[in-house]
């Protein structure tokens, strides 16, 4: 991530004087450097410490870092639409905005290929013990001690993926295709899906080797996966999660994972990040990642896009492109 510049940035031509009206949008972070030279094509980007921020209609932010409240919309009275760079909007009080006349919109399905791929390869290296062999490789313990410990085949595995949305539809195809057997927890079941539903976590647990979560945060989903649940999917069981932290109980997950309860892990999100417990860190079995399984190269250029597509939206009096409503 990077902070946005302090200063103000002003649409000029070439030759240094302004050019045509660009409307302002009030960026508070941006995904990458290029992002501004990118906006300020089209729009007149304001800072937050601008002296115009207050009057800016449109607003973006990013998930990771900006929380949309009640002291945030209060202190921008004038925005009337706000997109997100991320697809969550656990960040963001719906109803708050929704009351406001605040229109929202995120990156939609943007992400959902590249956090598929994402967490396959978490499962693989936990399963397989990818990154522990290489750097076993690496540190000359192959010649010293012999032939690292194997890890076990994939195919054949049972997976509850919790949250059957696009990313976890996306998840699926992925491991249906090494041969896995497939079951979900949804709020209620899919049409025109042949996985095996199942209504209730614990069953879910009880019936799979690994849990993959990719559903929304929500106060319903908050620790979804606790203390009964990882002693449900048991000693062989492996947990994937590229959602939120707060999916996990996260003491509860290191305590199992100390004391054997569980088999492995592969994280990407954390309750406190970038903060990580220590005893996680030091374990061979659980693969850690920085929150990066949204962002490619290719990615990031699809997000300004659709970015961009929703001011256009807003300025022109149209229906957002990726429009998110309260429930």
């Amino acid at each position: 991530m990077y902070a946005f510049p302090t200063h103000t940035a002003a649409s000029v031509t070439s030759g240094g004087s302004p050019s045509s009206y660009l409307p302002p949008i009030l960026v508070f972070r941006l995904l990458s450097d290029d992002w501004l030279s990118v906006l300020s094509a089209k729009f007149t980007v304001i800072s937050p410490s601008s002296p115009l921020s207050t009057s800016a209609r449109a607003a973006l932010v990013s998930a990771a870092y900006n929380r949309v409240d009640t002291d945030l919309l209060n202190q921008y009275p004038s925005l009337r639409c706000i997109v997100s760079s991320g697809a969550g909007v656990n960040h963001m009080n719906l109803e708050e905005c929704q009351r406001r006349g605040v229109q929202v919109a995120n990156v939609g399905e943007t992400h959902s290929i590249n956090v598929a791929d994402y967490a396959v390869g978490l499962l693989l290296d936990v399963m397989r013990r990818i990154t522990m062999s290489d750097q076993y490789v690496r540190n000359g313990l192959w010649v010293t001690q012999g032939d690292y410990p194997l890890g076990s085949k994939l195919g054949g595995k049972r997976v509850g993926i919790v949250g059957l949305g696009s990313i976890g539809s996306a998840i699926a195809k992925r491991l249906k295709a090494f041969g896995c057997q497939i079951s979900y927890l949804s709020r209620k079941p899919k049409p025109n899906v042949n996985y095996k539903f199942i209504p209730n976590i614990y069953d879910l647990a009880t019936e799979s080797n690994i849990l993959v979560v990719s559903c929304s945060l929500t106060k319903e989903t908050h620790h979804i996966i606790n203390e009964q649940v990882l002693q449900a999917l048991g000693k062989e069981g492996i947990i994937i999660n590229i959602a939120r932290g707060a999916h996990i109980d996260e003491t509860k997950l290191v305590q199992s994972l100390v004391k054997g309860e569980i088999r492995g892990a592969g994280l990407d999100v954390y309750e406190d990040e970038p903060n990580i417990p220590k005893e996680l860190i030091e374990m061979e079995n659980v693969v850690l990642t920085p929150h990066q399984a949204v962002f490619t190269p290719e990615s990031m250029g699809e997000v300004i896009q659709i970015c961009i597509a929703n001011f256009e939206a807003f300025f022109a009096g149209k229906p957002l492109v990726t429009p998110v409503v309260a429930d």
